[in-house]
Order: C-alpha cells, then sequence, then structure tokens
C-alpha cells in the first residue's frame, strides 16, 4: 500500500487540482446553482454591456451561467486543471484564466466581482486572505460590486458531522471534520486499486464581524447581506450562507 500525503504543497495547490475534488463533489447542486445565479442577476439588474470577474472559478459553472444570460465574464482561477477544463466552453464573451485571487487581474475593468461557494479564507495568514479583497477592489471600476458567498461558521459548527464515508465510482472517501485554531479543516483519505491519497480542505473560520472588518480596512462599504441562496435575510444561527454585497466608491 502506497501512502501519499501531498505535504509539499499548500493544500489548495494539490487538492484542487486532484480529479477526486471534482469525483467528491461531482452531485453539486446545478439546478440550485442556476436559481441562485438568476435570482442574484435579477437583484443586481446588471447593465447588458456588464463585465463579471468570477473568482476562484474553478471549472467555470457559474461563469457560464452568468455568460448564458448574456454578460461577458472573465472566469479566473489558480488550479490549471480547472482552467484545462473551462476554456473547452470559452467563446467570445466567455474567456478563462489561471490566476492566484491574491494579485490583481486587471485594474477598473469589471462592474461585477463574484467569489462564490466558499471561495475565501483559503491562506494560512490572515493578511493574505485580506489582499485578495484588495485586489477586489482594484479590479473593479468605481462604483462596481463585489459578491462574496460564504458559509454560515456559526450553522456549520453546531452541525459539524466529524466524520463520513462514502463510495463514488469505486473509490473510497474517508473524510474527517475538525475546527482547529480559528479554521474549519476537513482531512479526506482517497483509496484507490490499493493505493491511499490524503488531502486537506482548510478553511478560516470567518464570521460575519471578521468580513465586516475586512471590508471596511480595505474600503468596500457593504450594502447588503443575505443568508442564503433565495436572497433572504442573513440569520447567525440559521442561515446555511454568509453572503456579502459591497460596492466600490
Amino acid at each position: 500500500m502506497n501512502t501519499s500525503k501531498n505535504e509539499e504543497k499548500p493544500w489548495y495547490r494539490t487538492w484542487f487540482n486532484s480529479p477526486y475534488y471534482h469525483l467528491l463533489y461531482k452531485n453539486r447542486d446545478e439546478e440550485e446553482a442556476e436559481i441562485f445565479i438568476k435570482r442574484l442577476l435579477k437583484y443586481l439588474s446588471p447593465l447588458p454591456d456588464s463585465h463579471f470577474l468570477d473568482l476562484a472559478c474553478g471549472r467555470g459553472r457559474h461563469s457560464r451561467m452568468i455568460n448564458k444570460e448574456g454578460f461577458q465574464v472573465t472566469g479566473a482561477d489558480l488550479s490549471a486543471e480547472n482552467i484545462k477544463v473551462a476554456k473547452r466552453h470559452e467563446n467570445e464573451r466567455l474567456r478563462f484564466v489561471q490566476h492566484d485571487m491574491r494579485k490583481p487581474l486587471d485594474e477598473n475593468s469589471f462592474n461585477y466581482v463574484l467569489n462564490l461557494f466558499t471561495s475565501f479564507g483559503y491562506f494560512e495568514k490572515m493578511e493574505e486572505n485580506e489582499l485578495v479583497l484588495n485586489s477586489i477592489k482594484t479590479e473593479l471600476k468605481p462604483k462596481g460590486k463585489v459578491v462574496l458567498d460564504f458559509m454560515n461558521v456559526n450553522r456549520v459548527a453546531h452541525g459539524l458531522v466529524p466524520s463520513e464515508t462514502k463510495e463514488i465510482e469505486g473509490v473510497h472517501f474517508r473524510i474527517s471534520r475538525t475546527i482547529e485554531n480559528g479554521c474549519i479543516i476537513k482531512s479526506i483519505k482517497v483509496s484507490e486499486n490499493g493505493n491511499d491519497l490524503m488531502f486537506i480542505e482548510k478553511v478560516k473560520a470567518l464570521k460575519k464581524e471578521d468580513f465586516l472588518g475586512m471590508f471596511s480596512r480595505v474600503g468596500l462599504p457593504i450594502i447588503d447581506m443575505f443568508g442564503s441562496y433565495n436572497l433572504e435575510k442573513f440569520d447567525e444561527d440559521q442561515s446555511p450562507r454568509l453572503i456579502l454585497l459591497a460596492s466600490k466608491p
């Protein structure tokens, strides 16, 4: 039996580039995502010539949905494998680029920057996570808006499932979850054909107050807050999501 712990790189560089990541999450609710995008676009009422940046876009499912609604979209992700797959869907108003979200992609170029499905809080130092917001501010046009969709940490902590196992297409996943040192940590042991691999997901356990502080420091005033993909009012104990909308002055 061979075991690899993938310790030589930050967790997000190995896990998001792995085919097992997409296998584990293959049953994500596409219908829910599409309903959320349509509801969000209705709320934002973007002009027809609006340009969206989908930051940490993965394989581009949200980007494609926004583009399908008629808008210009750039999807950016650190994972070369994700971008390789996403590029299959490019057209004249949809492009994908490999990019580190801690650095600005283009200055004053986007009407909207979206950071969806808990694609924030990946970095060890809080200063690095705040760099992401600074970069978003740089990328936005004046009066542009950012939508950041994060988990509601209070609800996650109350309902944390310590361990579970799954078998998908002959691959066995053993998943354990803990909250340590201000992070929600998911350890994923993958077993296939007698070989074991270990992966980690590690996300800062950021609460509403943490985001309020960061957005204030970088100069992105929060103008609205939601607690679900139905854009319901945020409740710190009950809401499944924490969705923040801020605007560049």
